[in-house]
Order: C-alpha cells, then structure tokens, then sequence
C-alpha cells in the first residue's frame, strides 16, 4: 500500500496578498505544491489529498487536475468551520476555521493508509520526501503505531532577510523519539556567527545542528481516532473563541505526554524554504531556478 501526502492548503493568504498555493515561482508557471508533488511521486507516494477552502475550490481542483492528470489520485476536501465533531459547540459569530490538526482531521473518510503532511507554501527537499515515504511503508509492512516528524537543521532554514520562528525539537537521542517541540521565536544569526533568540531579559544560543519542525509529519489512520476525542475537549475550553487555533504540534504533545505512541525524528539535510510575504518570491524563484540548473528538477516539471 502507497503512502498519501496531504497538503495543508486552506490557507487565506492574508500577509501575501493573494493565495499563494496557486502563485507562480517556476519557469513554466509551477506552483511550489508543484515542486512538492513531484518529489512526492518519485517518493512513492499513491495520492495526494488537498485541505482547500471552498471559496476556491473550483480553480484550484481544475489546475492540478488538468496539470497531473494520471499521474497521482487526487481528493479535495475543504475544511470549513462548521465540520465539527457531533454535539460539539463553538461561537457562531467564529469566522475562520480550527487550524492545522483540524485541517488534517476533516480528511478522515478519505485516507485509511499511512500518510504524510506538508504545507502548501513550503518546500521540503527530496531527501525529506524519501525519507518520509520510507518510514511510512516501513510502518505499514511492521505493523508499528510510531508517527513521525521530518526535522531540519536549523542551519538550513535561517533566513537572510530577518528573523525566523522555528519549533525546535527535543528528543531523546537513545530511541530518536521526540520529547517535546518547543516554539523559539526571532531567532536569527548575529554578526558573530552565532544563532540566538531573545527569552526574557537575555538571548539563548542555538546550535546549527538543533533540528526544527517545518510542520512535515508522518501518521497513521489512528490519528484520526485521537484528533476527535482531543479535539472535542479543545472545543469544550476554547470553542467560543474567536480566534483559538488547534494546532498539530498540540495533539502530538498530548498523545506523548500520556504516553500512548512514539514519534521518531527524522533528520534530513535538506534545504526548506517558503513564502510568507510577496517580498520573499524572488528569493524562493532563485532558489528553484538554481536546483533546475544543479538537475534537480527540469526546466518544464511536467512536460
């Protein structure tokens, strides 16, 4: 059985000006999803199933569809405020939907094999691809209740136009499973060479070599089990807020502080980047255009 990716792409795209799932940053007019899918695929990967919003489901199901044609099976599922578990409640004047586990949770009828997460807006690297495709058949064919996490050295995600927010995980080095993933925010590399972030009066140093979480992860079916109950008690204390969000990093935290599975770490040498502002789509267009002159990727992806 081939792994699924599901790509969080749902995203309003409110700091870029535009939705930028579908912006393009290839010499042909390749999206970075583009770029993803096509590491995918070679990854082994059997389907890709995207989290979109409803008000642009129709184009953006045309683009792939007419740009993959047979190559993957595809499914669009839009997540929506409204698609909560039964009986449970929020705030009706609640405009935006639960973020990034319940984006993954609201694909529940359509992926019963191991899959992968990615977001739409980045790009991973195809080492990170393999790597994740391996751990997930691996997972299939032993039977084994590990998830998993694609960490990155932080080295390899710095960024030269400003400071950066990156999840650094813990993890014990014995067994590589993660411990936690703590959210350490403006972290830039001084004049100095070193890398460091403020926290209370102070700055703490960071290694080039302390992994990070871009938010690529690796389930099984059983998630989908665990999001309901834990999602039901985040709606029970923070349904009524506006602006609450149930992030992936907060179930994975759950499920191992009660002990109930592990989560490898997966290292990669891969190099990550993303969009955030339009300002960064330069950058990201150099960077593409320099893998395509290394080989890494043709010049028209699916020609």
């Amino acid at each position: 059985m081939k792994p699924t990716l599901l790509i969080l792409a749902a995203g309003m795209g409110s700091r870029y000006g535009k939705l930028k799932q579908m912006d393009a940053f290839g010499p042909n007019g390749e999206t970075i999803i583009d770029y993803s899918l096509y590491d995918a695929i070679n990854a082994g990967f059997g389907k890709v199933v995207f989290i979109i919003r409803d008000f642009f489901r129709e184009e953006f199901e045309q683009y792939f569809r007419s740009k993959l044609g047979d190559r993957i099976e595809m499914e669009f599922i839009s997540q929506e405020l409204s698609n909560v578990p039964e009986n449970s409640t929020f705030n009706v004047n609640r405009e935006k939907p639960w973020g990034t586990a319940h984006a993954i949770w609201v694909a529940r009828n359509v992926i019963n094999e191991p899959f992968g997460v990615i977001n739409a807006d980045d790009y991973y690297g195809v080492d990170s691809f393999c790597q994740l495709a391996d751990f997930l058949t691996e997972s299939h064919k032993n039977n084994t209740e590990d998830y998993a996490v694609v960490a990155y050295y932080l080295r390899n995600t710095l960024s030269d136009h400003g400071t950066v927010n990156r999840g650094v995980c813990n993890m014990d080095p014995a067994t590589r499973n993660l411990i936690d993933v703590k959210e350490c925010v403006k972290i830039k590399r001084d004049a100095d060479g070193i890398i460091r972030y403020p926290e209370n009066e102070g700055t703490v140093n960071l290694s080039e070599d302390s992994l990070v979480s871009m938010n690529m992860w690796g389930f099984l079916p059983s998630y989908f089990v665990y999001c309901d109950e834990i999602f039901k008690d985040f709606l029970q204390r923070e349904g009524m807020e506006l602006t609450s969000e149930f992030y992936i990093p907060v179930l994975v935290d759950t499920l191992i502080k009660r002990g109930t599975l592990n989560v490898k770490v997966i290292d990669t040498e891969s190099d990550w980047f993303g969009v955030t502002y339009q300002e960064d789509k330069p950058f990201v267009m150099e960077k593409i255009n320099h893998l395509i002159s290394q080989g890494v990727y043709p010049n028209k992806l699916w020609s």
